[in-house]
């Protein structure tokens, strides 16, 4: 008996040595478990940084291929003018050359005359080549090659060229036949449907190229354009519309980023941020129109000048041959200066597109002059001439911009954090939405760690265990003993898992509702700056209104090389 017991000592030994290793075991890959469950619990953090970054990265690495693109675009664009139109270069070069050679005879007549035929013979097609031979046979007193090359010229483009010898008359100061010219240049023009060009025109009349006579006769015909427009059905709508489209273009397409938060977490954020822009127009309109007008412009030095400096303008930049080429040109130009953003790019395209139209209204051109001088090639004076005629218009439809800016801001900012929903208004509300998120995340612990228990696996694990201690006793069947007691083990070692996972849990949400609790702070901080950012920004309207207002019928008055001054009527809205 004895030795039987010795026996059976050393095999209890050995099975409760084995159980203790077996128990260590399954605490150690418990252990590691819960070790893997925090790693993967960061991984899943590192990766939404990691996603984040790599939509930064695409974002950025879009809008530098898009840059690239509008680049290498606008290289082969102007390569394309150059060969397609690079030969108008030459002859749009001769145009002053041959006044300014005129002026200080130092080029032999017939010099004169064999450059204009071969520009004549290199150029079919283009109307400023007869325009020169007529030019250089007037020089000569030719008249018979003058009257045959002119009418030339007038078949292949009757507007330019009469705006063209207009402006050469005038440098002439043949008053009379400056006249003339005019004349049939408005005798050709509806007010409806006029021709870009006529920007010279108005640049002319502006800054005080035309004689007091003439000058007033260009005056009339405007105020008679302006009249006959405004007796059209729905004129006054039209100019606010076409206001409304030219005010919008000033209107920023930043992101703010002081926001970082309202950004993140408000689904309302595009609308804030529209807002936010659409209330920053206004210092950037007022900004605008006090540069447009400060300071004196710098006057030509004499008439010849002055002259010279629209007819290069005349030639140069209305072709309408080069048009569709101009238009993906200034496309390219807003990609770059916008960084590569093409979607921003379009849209300042689309509120400046009027501006490349090849037939506009004379109001369309005054607004095209006034807000997108770069395209639409208009000069400073010109510029004022525009605003101050229009700004009646410009204050209506500014007025119904900010009006329509202010009924876009949303009454109430939504707010999504963790999966919470939330709504202020002013950002006033946080005593009663930081208990409603602490709640939420209450309620998601709760129900996270109501689903981390035993199933039916452990319960059978262990009701077999037992059944296999039971039947082994007896018999003394340590097998079964052994198999037993692993599984009741394996049972209380996944419950005393779980519990240690219910505590990490715990301690998890428990820091989530800390972050989560400071972020809705920092969200409502930020509802209450961007309400006083956009009123700060909104007040400004105010000043461009008293701008607009301020513009005295006085800055009508175009000086004049003749020393004359005038003034014309402000048209009524």
């Amino acid at each position: 008996m004895s030795t039987e017991r010795i026996i059976h000592l050393a095999d209890l030994t050995f099975i409760h040595n084995s159980l203790r290793g077996l128990h260590s075991d399954i605490s150690t890959v418990s252990d590691q478990v819960e070790g893997v469950g925090q790693q993967v619990s960061t991984t899943r953090s590192e990766l939404q940084q990691l996603e984040q970054l790599v939509r930064d990265f695409i974002a950025a690495d879009m809008k530098a291929k898009e840059l690239q693109l509008a680049e290498t675009r606008q290289v082969k664009i102007r390569q394309e003018l150059e060969t397609k139109f690079g030969y108008y270069a030459e002859v749009r070069r001769q145009a002053t050359g041959i006044l300014q050679a005129a002026d200080v005879s130092i080029v032999r007549k017939e010099t004169i005359t064999s450059a204009t035929e071969e520009l004549m013979l290199s150029t079919p097609r283009y109307w400023l080549a007869p325009a020169l031979v007529a030019l250089a046979a007037w020089l000569n007193d030719n008249q018979g090659l003058a009257t045959k090359a002119l009418s030339e010229a007038l078949r292949r483009d009757d507007e330019k060229t009469s705006l063209f010898f207009s402006l050469v008359t005038r440098r002439a100061a043949r008053g009379s036949a400056c006249a003339t010219w005019l004349d049939r240049y408005f005798g050709m023009q509806d007010p409806t449907q006029l021709d870009r060009q006529t920007v010279v025109l108005v640049d002319a009349l502006a800054s005080g190229v035309f004689g007091p006579e003439v000058r007033s006769r260009c005056a009339e015909r405007i105020e008679a354009w302006i009249e006959e427009l405004s007796q059209r059905a729905g004129f006054v709508d039209e100019q606010r519309t076409q206001w409304n489209t030219a005010l919008r273009s000033k209107i920023p397409s930043a992101d703010n980023d002081r926001y970082g938060y309202l950004s993140k977490y408000s689904p309302t954020w595009p609308m804030l941020n529209d807002v936010l822009n659409g209330a920053a127009m206004h210092a950037i309109v007022h900004s605008y129109f006090s540069q447009v007008f400060k300071g004196a412009i710098p006057p030509s030095p004499n008439i010849q000048a002055a002259v010279d400096d629209l007819l290069d303008k005349l030639v140069k930049n209305f072709d309408d041959e080069e048009l569709p080429l101009r238009r993906d040109e200034r496309l390219c130009q807003l990609i770059i200066d916008e960084g590569g953003n093409r979607t921003a790019a379009a849209n300042r395209y689309a509120l400046e597109s009027k501006a490349l139209d090849e037939q506009v209204s004379f109001t369309q051109l005054l607004t095209n002059a006034a807000m997108h001088p770069e395209a639409s090639k208009a000069s400073k004076a010109t510029q004022r001439f525009a605003i101050a005629l229009s700004k009646n218009w410009i204050r209506d439809a500014h007025l119904d911009l900010t009006a329509s800016i202010r009924a876009a801001v949303p009454v109430d900012v939504d707010l999504e954090i963790e999966g919470w929903k939330g709504q202020t208004r002013d950002g006033d509300n946080e005593s009663a939405l930081i208990p409603d998120l602490e709640n939420h995340i209450e309620q998601k612990k709760e129900e996270t760690i109501a689903s981390m228990k035993l199933d039916i696996k452990h319960w059978a694990g262990l009701t077999i265990g037992a059944l296999l201690i039971v039947l082994g006793l007896p018999s003394m069947n340590w097998l079964m003993i052994l198999l037993g007691a692993g599984a009741v083990i394996w049972f209380f070692s996944a419950k005393s898992g779980i519990a240690k996972a219910r505590q990490k849990v715990a301690e998890d949400f428990a820091k989530l509702k800390e972050q989560s609790v400071q972020i809705l702070r920092a969200a409502l901080a930020e509802v209450v700056e961007l309400r006083r950012d956009f009123l700060k920004r909104d007040a400004l309207s105010h000043e461009v209104t008293k701008l607009l207002d301020g513009i005295t019928p006085q800055q009508y008055v175009l000086s004049s090389h003749d020393n004359v001054r005038q003034v014309m009527a402000q048209p009524t809205a």
